[in-house]
């Protein structure tokens, strides 16, 4: 067989063994370096292949071992039964369920809203407590402040009006007066008379301090170390009312002497006193209703 220009020739298969290596088309000896650097390179492709595939088949296996060892370690290394399930927990047919069962009760543990002390004092319905002139102002005398007053004398009638001056009898009358309280006070030659007016109800206390004016007064009291005061002269005098009761006062000197707007000592000796037949009347109620809130 020629091996000259024409003839068969074998082709060379860098991938099957002792297959002939292409020559040069001169008959040479030397090798054909070129066909020879091709093959050499499409060798390097296919490795570079092979190891892109089998590591990508390593990642895989090595996540799926982690994947077993995390399982493994929250199921106590393998003490799990058949079913996956680690074997120490009872079956879930044990396992306690709620359903149908009674949902739990509570007693309330609220307490009841306070008793209000102004509705003990707002109508002679509860307001039964035991009630005069001594029992709103007990004592002999009282502090407010710094100051100290000697406790006079004390008086109490069903006739309203005739404890009354000026308007205020009609006014007591109308409203429907039933108690009249007064008491006196003294200080450094300024006496004050507070007149508690009793009623049925809240209403009706508030209408009589609606109705009275600047001529309405209650009448000083005397006695007890007290000397008669404003029978004649210009006295100041103050009314309010707070649940049933309507009080008044009237201050002035015990010499006679008229009360004008810079006697000051005259102003707070009654707002003192209206002060305190304020807080007395307050205290009426809360006591009768902390008494009811124990019962």
């Amino acid at each position: 067989m020629s091996y000259g220009q024409g003839g068969p020739q074998s082709q060379w298969d860098p991938w099957k063994p002792h297959s002939q290596q292409p020559w040069d088309s001169g008959g040479s000896q030397t090798p054909d370096w070129a066909a020879l650097a091709e093959a050499s390179e499409t060798r390097n492709k296919r490795r570079r292949l092979l190891f892109i595939g089998g590591g990508a088949v390593a990642t895989v296996a090595v996540g799926a071992a982690v994947a077993m060892a995390v399982v493994s370690a929250n199921g106590d290394n393998g003490d799990n039964d058949a079913s996956g399930r680690p074997a120490d927990l009872p079956a879930s047919a044990s396992l306690p369920s709620d359903s149908g069962a009674p949902a739990p009760s509570f007693d309330p543990t609220s307490a009841p809203p306070p008793l209000d002390p102004k509705d003990f004092i707002s109508s002679a319905k509860k307001d039964t407590a035991p009630l005069s002139a001594e029992t709103l102002f007990p004592g002999t005398q009282l502090t407010m402040g710094e100051t100290v007053y000697k406790k006079g004398a004390t008086a109490e009638t069903g006739d309203c009006a005739s404890a009354a001056g000026g308007t205020l009898p009609k006014v007591l009358d109308t409203a429907g007066c039933t108690r009249l309280l007064r008491v006196s006070y003294l200080r450094d030659g300024v006496a004050v008379t507070v007149g508690v007016a009793v009623f049925e109800t809240e209403a009706k206390a508030t209408e009589a301090k609606g109705r009275t004016d600047k001529k309405g007064i209650v009448k000083s009291l005397a006695g007890k170390g007290v000397a008669a005061f404003c029978d004649s002269a210009i006295c100041r005098s103050t009314t309010n009312s707070y649940g049933r009761y309507a009080y008044f006062t009237i201050a002035g000197f015990t010499d006679g002497k008229d009360v004008t707007t810079k006697d000051t000592k005259v102003f707070s000796t009654g707002d003192d006193l209206a002060e305190f037949t304020f807080r007395q009347i307050r205290r009426r109620g809360e006591a009768q209703a902390s008494a009811a809130a124990g019962e």
